[in-house]
């Protein structure tokens, strides 16, 4: 009897250990810590691939921030190493959908991808939410690019006191093919932290600091 509950002590023994570790290989770790921003990631379940969140505030008008979020056709202004990025197709004032192609540096291949954008506001909290996805077609494969398949990103924006905005935003994508780890840091650390940093100065130019969306409530 004291061997059959000394092996069901060491299973369950076992299994919250397994339970521990996938847990904690779960869980979100830091990368960036600067300037205000802050990165971290973590693996995606069933994945190799990273998901990467990102914590900053960032002081503008919740029309000012949408504005320029919106404005996709400037969006190789402050996103990281985007080389073009233009408007497909505008649904609404609040929806529409974008193409963009991603430089990689050698001996890697230039992504693409045509996303799905759209911003809803909770009129109880102010709280404002960015949803973009990637979708097929619209824009045929072009030669020498890599379509990427699968990117899911969101924002979340949380107005505090006057013209403060917490931002937290969380991406998933997979570039597709094969890429060396190093490429691979870079874009989970250094892509998110360089392109909320240029988001700081891009929202001060005119058109935004001016903007009054009709279906934000600042």
């Amino acid at each position: 009897m004291k061997s059959v509950m000394y092996k069901i002590s060491c299973l369950f023994f076992t299994f919250c250990l397994s339970l521990s570790v996938c847990f904690a290989q779960n869980e979100w770790k830091q990368r960036v810590n600067k300037e205000g921003i802050t990165v971290f990631s973590k693996q995606a379940p069933g994945s190799k691939l990273n998901i990467i969140k990102v914590e900053c505030s960032i002081t503008a008008t919740l029309s000012q921030l949408v504005a320029t979020i919106l404005d996709v056709n400037s969006g190789s202004q402050w996103l990281y190493s985007t080389k073009s990025c233009s408007l497909v197709k505008q649904v609404s004032p609040a929806e529409l959908y974008y193409y963009s192609e991603i430089s990689f540096p050698w001996p890697a291949t230039n992504r693409d991808f045509v996303a799905h954008m759209s911003v809803t506001q909770n009129p109880s909290t102010k709280t404002v939410t960015i949803n973009a996805a990637n979708i097929e077609g619209m824009i045929p494969v072009k030669p020498g690019i890599v379509r990427m398949l699968h990117s899911v990103g969101q924002w979340n924006i949380f107005p505090k006191e006057k013209n403060t905005l917490i931002i937290e935003y969380v991406l998933q994508a997979d570039p597709g093919g094969s890429l060396p780890s190093w490429l691979t840091t870079i874009f989970d650390t250094k892509g998110p932290f360089e392109t909320f940093k240029k988001l700081r100065e891009q929202i001060q130019k005119p058109q935004y600091v001016s903007a009054h969306l009709p279906f934000i409530v600042n």
